[in-house]
């Protein structure tokens, strides 16, 4: 009994064995897992690299840069093997660009500072005539223009100027009264109550007295500016009749103006009664007008999408006139520490503001940040750099992502085309008048697969884009283009850049033949 019992055992084992074995062999030949087993095996020493010995930041995709990896193995996004960045390499994705190569291109660059200045921004603004000073000219009584001194509108007045002389019919008759009671010997209460009737009338004071001292009646009275101006109204002609009331013009002065500032919808809430403002006009930039904002105006235009403040400007050497355009810079009370890199280094591509960084180690490094204010020829960062860091001021080349240094930079470190000097590369970049020439790059594949929009090639590294072998599609020009390439050929192929992509530019059979 004891016999079969230890014969089933041994026999169970065996079994046991036998299956592990089979498992074992099964899952180490299954097509397709060597791959993945080694992509997830870790670099020995976990960041050292056995072909090069170097310290390993990390590992990327050259075509997605921005993902890192702690471990090599296949890229997730593209059939092509992670690359690794190395620790003496600064763990930077920027270019290193020849210093002399740099002199011959012009680029400057400049240190990021931080200043205190004035809380604030640019505005227009237009000169108005000041309505508070305005001075109007009216009939209190009935009568006709007998005499018109101003001619037109906008007409020039001196202070103290005739506008217009009225006669007055209905002033004769008490006139005539009060001199036949004076001349009557009647008592002073009967002379009191005419005189009270006629100033109830509207005659001037200088009037009645110049009655007294002449006994002449007058029907005629003069009506003049009281301040110095321009005639914004003249609203009656010779001969014309008047009422009590009625406006005869109106004389606006030019010693004080008004200036409206109009202030762009996305600052309305900075800006406050009381803020400085400092204008000056164009056509003498030497200029400068200050005021302070008096007040603003309710409601946002709907056809400029501004609002407006107004403040009085002084004007006493007349310089101004109403319906100036003029440059206004509108500040606050104190004075706020800000961050600032100058204008002209910060490039606006409609979605991202980005300035290209040097760094520490000498390459230049695109990073995105967030402006605020324009501050004179200084642009305010709100976030994306810190003081002391060097950007450059001009020279950019417009470049805004990691993906065009890679692809555009590296023909300033020589490698675009043996033989070429960097003072032949240099006047071709800074023309401005000769066309822009897109980078091909070129390599060897074979073809995969043929659509009539694209060709998907599993082709060599390409070195100068750093990339590895890998399987990619690249565009076609049009439809009808490389009619004879066929799948499963080995053949040369010449690429570019596009905004879309990557496009064929040429292809062949590897030595000219299939």
């Amino acid at each position: 009994m004891n016999q079969k019992l230890l014969v089933r055992a041994v026999a169970a084992v065996f079994v046991a064995a036998a299956l592990l074995g089979a498992g074992y062999v099964a899952g180490t030949h299954r097509p397709g897992t060597e791959a993945p087993m080694a992509a997830a095996t870790p670099a020995p020493g976990n960041d050292i690299d056995p072909k090069t010995g170097r310290k390993v930041l990390y590992w990327h995709d050259p075509m997605v840069p921005a993902q890192h990896f702690d471990k090599p193995g296949k890229s997730p996004f593209m059939n092509m093997e992670l690359q690794p960045v190395f620790a003496d390499e600064g763990g930077s994705s920027g270019v290193k660009v020849d210093s002399g190569l740099q002199q011959n291109l012009g680029i400057r660059y400049a240190t990021v500072r931080r200043q205190d200045t004035a809380e604030g921004f640019d505005a227009v603004g237009t000169t108005q005539f000041d309505e508070s000073m305005a001075d109007v000219v009216q009939s209190r009584v009935t009568g006709y223009i007998d005499h018109l001194y101003a001619s037109a509108p906008m007409q020039r007045v001196a202070k103290g100027a005739p506008i217009a002389s009225l006669f007055v019919p209905d002033w004769l008759a008490p006139q005539e009264e009060y001199l036949a009671l004076k001349r009557g010997g009647m008592d002073d209460g009967l002379l009191a109550a005419a005189r009270a009737r006629m100033q109830a009338l509207s005659i001037p004071e200088g009037l009645i007295s110049s009655l007294d001292r002449t006994g002449k009646a007058q029907t005629h009275v003069t009506l003049f500016a009281q301040d110095a101006g321009v005639l914004t109204e003249l609203n009656v002609r010779d001969g014309a009749m008047v009422s009590p009331g009625q406006t005869l013009a109106k004389i606006a002065g030019l010693s004080k103006l008004w200036l409206i500032v109009e202030i762009p919808e996305s600052l309305a809430l900075q800006v406050q009664p009381g803020m400085t403002v400092d204008a000056t006009f164009a056509g003498d930039p030497s200029q400068h007008f200050s005021g302070h904002i008096r007040e603003i105006l309710p409601g946002i235009s709907a056809d400029s999408r501004t609002l407006q403040a107004r403040l009085e400007i002084d004007n006493a050497g007349l310089k101004l006139t109403p319906g100036m355009l003029m440059r206004a810079r509108v500040s606050g009370a104190k004075p706020v520490s800000r961050l600032l890199v100058p204008s002209e280094a910060v490039i606006t591509t409609g979605k991202r503001s980005i300035v290209i960084v040097r760094n520490g180690d000498g390459r230049l490094q695109p990073v995105e940040i967030t402006v605020g204010n324009d501050s004179g020829n200084s642009t305010e960062v709100a976030s994306g750099l810190t003081e002391g860091q060097q950007v450059v001021a001009s020279g950019q080349f417009l470049i805004d992502s990691e993906a065009s240094l890679t692809s555009v930079l590296p023909k300033l470190e020589g490698s675009a085309a043996p033989g070429a000097s960097a003072s032949a590369v240099a006047p071709a970049a800074a023309s401005a008048s000769a066309p822009a020439v897109a980078q091909t790059y070129e390599t060897i594949g074979k073809v995969e697969k043929v659509t009539s929009s694209d060709i998907t090639f599993s082709h060599q590294p390409v070195p100068a884009l750093g990339w590895g072998a890998m399987t990619m599609t690249f565009d076609k020009p049009s439809p009808t283009a490389f009619p004879d390439v066929s799948v499963g050929e080995a053949v040369h192929f010449v690429f570019k850049q596009s905004d879309d992509g990557y496009q064929l530019t040429k292809v062949e059979p590897v030595g000219g033949m299939k």
